[in-house]
């Protein structure tokens, strides 16, 4: 893999309550210099509208690549395009129901499905609860395929003192798993060592 390529990550935006996700981690990505592709869902620009005081044209200034929802044949639905990974955040049943079936109708299911074909990190923020057994299901079928179920719950022993704060410490999380560095996580830290 090159550099260029160390430096990409999909960020898929989809329906579900908590589009804050998606945006402040494009935000961070730009502050981290990582390449972000964008693929938002219609349900995430209507979410949007209700959520935050955004226009869907300010949150694709904040990525470096849009692409349409329908665009299959974009460039992050092949695996010959080479990524980090994908972060869906946030993600909703719906599309973890595809993504769990491999049975896709959007771009953004299909470049789920092709991070999973490549072996490459797939962290889907689930933002349902509570859950029923099929969602159970879904959720043990896409960790089978190599996903990774991150629901975004807030980690206290932080100290949160902002919505920001909460939700950039499990950004801070997901880009963990992705391998990137970032100073997002208030870190525990071995007895003896000065916390951060």
């Amino acid at each position: 893999m090159t550099a260029s390529d160390a430096k990409r990550v999909v960020v898929g935006i989809s329906g579900a309550s908590g589009v804050v996700y998606g945006v402040r981690l494009l935000m961070h990505l730009r502050q981290l210099g990582i390449t972000s592709h964008l693929v938002m869902t219609r349900s995430a620009e209507v979410t949007l509208a209700h959520e935050m005081p955004l226009k869907v044209a300010d949150v694709r200034e904040l990525a470096d690549v849009v692409h349409r929802v329908d665009d299959i044949g974009a460039s992050i639905s092949s695996g010959s395009f080479r990524t980090l990974g994908m972060i869906v955040a946030p993600c909703s049943i719906r599309s973890l129901g595809e993504i769990a079936s491999g049975v896709t109708s959007t771009l953004l299911s299909r470049a789920a499905d092709v991070t999973l074909k490549e072996r490459r990190r797939l962290i889907l923020l689930l933002r349902e609860t509570p859950y029923h057994l099929g969602h159970l299901r879904a959720m043990t079928a896409a960790t089978e395929a190599g996903a990774i179920i991150m629901p975004p719950v807030p980690a206290f022993y932080a100290r949160p003192q902002t919505i920001e704060d909460m939700v950039d410490h499990t950004l801070g999380r997901a880009l963990d798993l992705l391998g990137v560095d970032n100073a997002l996580v208030k870190r525990w830290k071995s007895d003896g060592e000065p916390s951060n």
